[in-house]
């Protein structure tokens, strides 16, 4: 009886590491159905002032009423975005710590960029919560007045016309890399550090068309500064409602569209996430909410992490394939 206690001993630590284990998904439960307990930090990977911390203070009002507790906005520039992004990639996986995701941080970045320091891996998509579309304009003296005619004068004229962009690399960069691609036709890049000088020199007429956020454009083209001759979505933009689409324009399948989405460090508990999917498709169900992102163009999605995780994939090959013919890279 003696020389059978070592393996008694054995199996009584094998059961209770086995009875562990069994609780662990009711322990993680219970942590999920516990949390949040404290004051939640929400990343927006870019400077104080632009759309994406717009979208990210009014999610984040809207998510402290949900959860019960305060979500802090926490701006991380830098990179185009890939310094904030890097910031939650490496964060503990608790849920408190998030990240407003996008088209640049969270798609882009990966194809131009030579040392990204995180991989989409790195995160659990939680909702795509709204797109808007890069909106082709042109100014006032262009001789074309349609997108047709856009075209027309493109194909007759290469290399005569110049496309602004907020900078090498971004989604109105790439979205005009892709028509050219599919129009076969040549422009040249000028490439702007930031919109807002972008936006300026094409009213001016020192280019001749922006590929821009929709949000950015809508004051000029509301005003007439700016002629809209199509937008980049799948469907007719609700602010844009007289501008036809690339697709419908004769490209059927374009689409170049920014998105904004909520997202946390991989490995948070997926009760967790669950609970981060419901109050956030909860938050963007608000009127008000809702009112403010229409009002700019931009389109609610709110869906579930499922889907999310499946449309991050579907922008990253996008992306990189436009990135990859223009040649755009980053140090």
């Amino acid at each position: 009886m003696q020389q059978n206690k070592p393996a008694a001993r054995a199996r009584l630590a094998i059961l209770a590491a086995a009875g562990a284990l069994a609780m662990l998904p009711g322990m993680l439960m219970a942590q999920g159905a516990a949390w949040p307990t404290k004051q939640l930090k929400l990343v927006v990977p870019f400077p104080a002032g632009g759309s994406t911390d717009s979208v990210g203070r009014l999610l984040a009002a809207e998510l402290s009423k949900e959860l019960g507790q305060t979500v802090v906005v926490e701006n991380k520039g830098g990179a185009n975005g890939n310094i904030g992004s890097d910031l939650v990639a490496k964060a503990e996986p608790d849920g408190y710590t998030l990240l407003l995701s996008g088209v640049g941080s969270n798609a882009i970045s990966y194809a131009i960029y030579q040392n990204m320091p995180y991989r989409n891996s790195d995160f659990a998509h939680i909702s795509l919560l709204a797109t808007g579309p890069n909106v082709l304009v042109a100014n006032n003296d262009f001789p074309g007045k349609t997108f047709a005619d856009f075209i027309k004068l493109a194909r007759e004229n290469p290399g005569k016309y110049t496309h602004a962009s907020s900078g090498s690399g971004s989604s109105g960069h790439l979205a005009m890399e892709m028509l050219k691609q599919d129009a076969k036709i040549d422009l040249v890049h000028v490439p702007y550090k930031g919109g807002a000088a972008a936006i300026t020199d094409t009213i001016g007429g020192r280019v001749s068309v922006l590929f821009l956020n929709q949000d950015a454009l809508l004051p000029q083209v509301t005003s007439g500064k700016l002629r809209a001759l199509a937008v980049a979505s799948a469907k007719r933009n609700p602010a844009y409602p007289d501008t036809p689409t690339v697709a419908e324009s004769g490209y059927p399948g374009f689409s170049a569209e920014s998105w904004f989405g909520l997202s946390a460090p991989a490995k948070t508990p997926p009760a967790v996430i669950q609970r981060l999917n419901q109050a956030t498709v909860k938050a963007l169900s608000s009127p008000d909410i809702r009112q403010k992102l229409e009002s700019v163009g931009f389109v609610v999605v709110a869906d579930d992490p499922k889907s999310f995780s499946a449309f991050v994939d579907n922008e990253i090959a996008k992306w990189g394939k436009a990135a990859k013919v223009s040649g755009a890279k980053m140090d």
